[in-house]
């Protein structure tokens, strides 16, 4: 599915109701923040005749303090909304308006397909 396949499904859902299921592997620091491993190449070939030979195979990023919460709060289990709660007790009025940034951020994540959402993908 494309960009704007993805971007259509998604607008016309219930954000809060969805389920964000994380699509990437990622590390944890000491200070529970969140670096995103992303790889370099997905195609076979790729993956077979340059990936062996680069330095590392992945893209690291940095996720901030609010990003690395909202990672970790994303278990596959939970709604955005029950995430959003969860963020709001833990970070508190720093993270305000909590609905606002966290549908941003998923938003952002999602689009470039290191998130999915359980509901979008049953269809």
């Amino acid at each position: 599915m494309n960009f704007f396949e993805r971007r259509k499904r998604l607008k016309g859902a219930n954000y809060l109701e969805l389920t964000p299921i994380r699509s990437v592997d990622y590390e944890t620091d000491l200070n529970n923040q969140i670096t995103l491993l992303l790889p370099k190449f997905t195609s076979a070939f790729a993956k077979k005749y340059i990936v062996p030979r680069l330095k590392t195979k992945v893209f690291r990023l940095k996720l901030d303090e609010l990003g690395s919460a909202s990672w970790i709060a994303i278990d596959g289990y939970k709604n955005v909304s029950s995430v959003a709660d969860e963020l709001l007790a833990s970070i508190g009025e720093k993270i305000q308006p909590v609905e606002e940034r966290l549908t941003k951020f998923l938003t952002l994540l999602y689009e470039q397909r290191y998130i999915t959402f359980q509901e979008l993908e049953r269809n």
